[in-house]
């Protein structure tokens, strides 16, 4: 049953996502195993969606870890689970809250000796800089801890690159790439696990510095980065903006980006009233802009096709049925128009 409703959720989102964002580009899906245990290690620009994200674009079921603190309301506890969500815990939770991590970590090992898949963020936290950051040793006490106990496990590690053109504004275009399988089984040969555990990260690191935009965190940092913006680049196209030299003057693209398809936005937001109002209203309690997309998306998926169902309930109970279908049809058709053809700016 739980299966059943993991598939049927999954769709569900996966539809949302598709009206929520302009353009979802894969790379690299044919390097995702299709058996044996995959450890998933991505970056993480953009709060719970980039999860989510991940988690709707492979077909094998995919369990992973996210923070703790979004566990709190029960009902949401409760899907988070369904979709393979398992809470982890950081010091800001509380130092008697770390203690619960072992259990967690227990239950990876045991996913993964069952060749299931497992997704983390070995960064430790989100952060919408465009740069990849060192990354914790966590996800290698995984791998060490599933393969001591469970050596005829196959595990795999695929690095995962998630960029966004632009991680807080809709709709945005976003690039999903699956780096080169590591095959971790012959790294257990090695005696001196603190090497093993250097090599790894080393390993995982440089696929990700290839699979998403890296611009080196230094002191140009962020003159690079404005070159980028004012240029429009975009930044799906991951090989091309990873191999521009900065140093060379980047050609001001920013005046080309004019939405012309304002007037189809205020048409939702006037047929969306109500929902957009809230959504107003609750972006404003919004401590993290990590997190805007997601709440957004959330808002999304939830308020307005039920709103729309809810006018066209009433539509048919004044005019009929016809009518109503074709309002819900046109309700949809409106943002699906609006969120593929708008033009996208970056940050």
């Amino acid at each position: 049953m739980r299966t059943i409703l993991y598939y049927t959720f999954k769709f569900f989102i996966k539809t949302g996502l598709f009206f929520y964002s302009k353009k979802i580009k894969i790379n690299g899906s044919q390097n995702i195993p299709k058996d044996g245990a995959v450890l998933f290690t991505a970056n993480h620009p953009n709060g719970l969606i980039d999860p989510i994200l991940i988690a709707t674009h492979i077909k094998r079921k995919t369990h992973f870890l996210v923070r703790a603190a979004v566990f709190k309301k029960p009902i949401v506890a409760y899907f988070f689970d369904l979709l393979g969500m398992m809470p982890v815990y950081r010091i800001r939770d509380g130092i008697k809250q770390l203690s619960k991590n072992e259990a967690i970590f227990n239950k990876c090992e045991q996913l993964l000796s069952k060749n299931k898949t497992l997704l983390i963020f070995p960064e430790g936290s989100h952060n919408r800089k465009r740069s990849i950051r060192p990354l914790s040793k966590g996800f290698t006490r995984i791998i060490f801890q599933t393969l001591d106990k469970h050596p005829k496990t196959k595990l795999y590690v695929v690095p995962v690159g998630i960029t966004y053109q632009n991680s807080s504004k809709y709709p945005s275009k976003i690039a999903l790439s699956f780096g080169i399988p590591i095959e971790t089984n012959s790294y257990m040969n090695e005696v001196n696990r603190f090497e093993v555990t250097k090599n790894l990260k080393k390993e995982v690191l440089e696929q990700l510095k290839q699979l998403t935009v890296h611009i080196p965190d230094d002191a140009n940092y962020e003159k690079t980065l404005t070159k980028l913006n004012k240029a429009n680049v975009d930044f799906t196209e991951i090989h091309k903006i990873n191999n521009l030299d900065y140093t060379n003057n980047i050609n001001d693209n920013s005046k080309s980006t004019f939405n012309y398809l304002k007037p189809l936005l205020f048409l939702v937001i006037l047929n969306s009233i109500i929902p957009y109002t809230l959504w107003k209203i609750a972006s404003k309690k919004v401590d993290e802009i990590e997190f805007l997309d997601t709440f957004r998306f959330g808002f999304n998926i939830i308020l307005f096709p039920f709103f729309y169902i809810f006018q066209s309930l009433i539509i048919n109970y004044i005019f009929n049925k016809e009518i109503a279908i074709i309002y819900l049809i046109i309700s949809f058709f409106i943002i699906l128009a609006y969120a593929k053809l708008s033009p996208t700016n970056t940050e």
